[in-house]
């Protein structure tokens, strides 16, 4: 239980997901290791992953509490990368969960700092016609989190220079699928460039799919007349 203005708020069941989040994104060659971190959006603030625990060490109790303040209550420290996760939940309601991984293929983009342009449509998953690199700065900084702000406006993903990838979704689930998706793009991206310079969609074709996108995966309820 943790207390949230004066509210007991039982976390418990988040912090097995956020441990179980990790282990996926391990299964899934997103990261290795101790590398990268997660997120999840509670009530008073964020669970976070600890710093330099490998997912197969950590157990649901190892999860951090951070406020909004930036204060984490907890028996380890908050990853390194706990100001980024706290800057992005405070400018973007609509972020429920953050994955932070060096997954292959999307580090490799990012180490030669470029945006990936609208070579397939489902790059509108992520809200627009392209998904841009985040300028370098050292890890854990305010400088780093200030980069990624701008990199992640009005997107859901963004690379960061020389260091890895970004994800938010709507709770963890949502944003696992999205980092696996986005990687499965880096790939196909890295790939294609491979055989010579990729043909792009228009920004036409662009605005048609992120449209459409607007009501991928809503009830019935929700989708347009």
């Amino acid at each position: 239980m943790n207390p949230v203005r004066g509210i007991e708020f039982d976390d418990s069941e988040l912090r097995a997901e956020l441990v179980a989040t990790t282990l996926a994104m391990s299964a899934a060659r997103l990261n290795t290791g101790a590398s990268g971190n997660a997120s999840v959006r509670t009530p008073g603030g964020m669970l976070i992953t600890p710093s330099g625990l490998a997912p197969d060490a950590c157990t649901p109790d190892d999860m951090v509490v951070v406020d909004p303040s930036g204060r984490p209550d907890g028996r380890l420290a908050p990853s390194s990368e706990w100001r980024l996760h706290n800057d992005l939940y405070a400018h973007r309601p609509e972020a429920g969960a953050i994955i932070h991984a060096h997954a292959p293929f999307a580090t490799a983009l990012a180490c030669q700092r470029l945006e990936i342009p609208p070579f397939h449509y489902m790059i509108a998953r992520f809200g627009g016609n392209n998904v841009r690199c985040a300028k370098y700065a050292t890890f854990g900084t305010q400088a780093l989190s200030d980069h990624i702000a701008t990199a992640i406006a009005d997107r859901s993903a963004c690379l960061m220079a020389n260091h890895g990838m970004l994800v938010f979704g709507r709770n963890l689930a949502n944003a696992l699928a999205l980092a696996i998706e986005f990687e499965t793009l880096c790939e196909q991206y890295w790939r294609v460039r491979q055989l010579g310079k990729p043909v792009l969609l228009s920004d036409d074709e662009m605005r048609e799919v992120v449209e459409r996108f607007r009501w991928y995966g809503k009830p019935a309820e929700q989708l347009p007349e």
